[in-house]
């Protein structure tokens, strides 16, 4: 395992939140995606703080959200944010051979998956993520409650893990965070 500096949960947290105060005021884009930081992530590694889970949804940008660099987060993506093996592994390999403290599983208002899980019965491959939602949901119709469930159902999935709870000894936190999309505020540990 190659980490130059691990950076503590409460520390990553601080500039997940710091950095979502920069977005709300920002009119563009404030990360740095320049060539020089691109090839110094190439020849230096990368050395994210974070691992952010979200959903596939465009409308959710972690980098923008949270005013990062290239080489800062270690983004998962699936629609509904639900979490299974390969999820897992993800954060497990983040964890371990990156050295990341702190996992966030950032759901978000007004996600079609939620929606699907609540209002339709989808079949395909569709179904497989809305069956895991309704899972974690059951019943609920309201959509912020129901969006909040099914990212406390991920964080729990992700604690519940063997490999997870190993890495916790050493310092790894896992919270729930939900992005609003119409103000671009992040609420933590919902």
């Amino acid at each position: 395992m190659h980490i130059n500096a691990i950076i503590p949960a409460n520390e990553a947290l601080q500039k997940l939140k710091d950095g979502n105060q920069n977005y709300l005021r920002a009119a563009t884009g404030c990360g740095n995606i320049s060539p020089a930081k691109r090839t110094g992530t190439l020849h230096e590694g990368q050395h994210p703080y974070a691992v952010i889970i979200t959903c596939s949804d465009s409308r959710v940008i972690p980098e923008y959200i949270f005013s990062a660099d290239i080489g800062d987060l270690f983004i998962i993506r699936v629609a509904g944010n639900v979490i299974d093996d390969h999820q897992l592994g993800s954060v497990e390999y983040a964890a371990e051979h990156l050295g990341i403290r702190l996992v966030v599983v950032l759901g978000h208002d007004h996600c079609g998956a939620v929606d699907a899980a609540i209002n339709h019965d989808p079949s395909g491959y569709i179904k497989f993520i809305t069956d895991e939602i309704k899972l974690a949901i059951g019943n609920e119709t309201d959509d912020y409650k129901a969006c909040c469930m099914n990212v406390r159902q991920s964080v729990a999935m992700i604690e519940n893990s063997f490999e997870i709870q190993r890495e916790e000894q050493h310092g790894l936190k896992v919270i729930g965070a939900l992005y609003r999309l119409e103000s671009g505020a992040v609420e933590f540990d919902i």
